[in-house]
């Protein structure tokens, strides 16, 4: 049973003095209600219990409000706000929600690189990209993005279309982020789907942590490039084409899926699975997410 000492400790602990007094408050009019109500006999019960009562009631209030300390970090999420790539974007909302309830991180949420300058990524230790592709941001979001990479400002993760790097849309391939993803530029994709064994290269990337050294991908549309990012990148994990079913003719010899770039300070992943919502009732690939988010938040304590 907790003591009135312990109570004290655990209010000044989670900072709930507001809370106690507003309870204690509230109580008072039940207090006076008994005084004047209730029989002398029962009334004399209520108060033995007391000492018993009172404490759990103040454990439950300090204890429910533990959820207003601070966030270990903050996470910024660029998504689409449409497109066929919303299910995924709205399954990975969700899954995305709850790991940052369980672990102690916030997630905000935009759908236009308008709020994004130098000021802004300030607040973020973490930039995940979910399928946002990289043209059409405004020049002082692209700017802004440029130094929070290259100088390390916090980490990144991108997922599939952020390599949908080429000209769309009417707007110009970004140079510095194609240079980034390791000299690439899109070039086809299996629009009738596959699914495809991933093979991973290096078992001792933190993001790798947990995951056999092969898992299967049900439904994707492996992107191909006009050249293997394997020269400019450190190459995570690759996808074996002769693993495709059904088959395909789309395929590049060398075909990476998971990197990373360490020519720039900031810990930066990219993950091209990244269509189908079904991807979260993978637990590998949940498993990937999480050390993603952990290694590029720069909280596995790796160097």
């Amino acid at each position: 049973m907790k003591t009135h000492a312990d109570i004290r400790k655990i209010a000044g602990r989670y900072n709930m003095l507001p809370n106690i007094l507003w309870t204690v408050v509230n109580l008072a009019p039940v207090y006076i209600f008994c005084c004047r109500h209730v029989q002398p006999l029962h009334f004399g019960i209520i108060l033995s219990m007391k000492k018993r009562i009172l404490p759990v009631l103040l454990l439950a209030v300090c204890t429910s409000f533990n959820t207003t300390r601070p966030p270990k970090f903050r996470v910024l999420v660029l998504a689409e706000a449409g497109g066929h790539h919303i299910r995924f974007t709205e399954a990975a909302t969700v899954w995305l929600n709850k790991l940052a309830a369980d672990s102690g991180f916030t997630v905000d949420y935009i759908q236009h690189t308008t709020p994004i300058h130098t000021n802004f990524l300030r607040q973020y230790r973490l930039f995940i990209q979910l399928d946002y592709p990289p043209y059409g941001w405004t020049k002082a979001a692209a700017e802004a993005f440029e130094a929070y990479i290259t100088t390390g400002k916090g980490g990144w993760i991108g997922f599939h279309h952020a390599t949908l790097l080429g000209e769309f849309d009417g707007y110009p391939m970004w140079p510095w982020f194609s240079r980034f993803m390791g000299n690439i530029r899109f070039k086809d994709y299996i629009a009738e789907f596959a699914s495809g064994r991933v093979v991973v290269e290096d078992q001792q990337h933190p993001v790798m942590r947990g995951l056999p050294g092969t898992f299967v991908i049900e439904k994707e549309e492996w992107y191909t490039y006009n050249r293997s990012p394997r020269p400019d990148v450190q190459v995570i994990a690759s996808v074996d084409e002769s693993s495709y079913r059904p088959d395909s003719h789309k395929k590049m010899g060398d075909h990476p899926v998971i990197w990373s770039n360490p020519h720039v300070k900031a810990r930066n992943v990219y993950i091209f699975m990244g269509h189908s919502p079904g991807l979260f009732d993978n637990v590998h690939y949940k498993m990937l997410f999480r050390n993603a988010v952990a290694w590029a938040a720069g909280e596995d304590n790796a160097p």
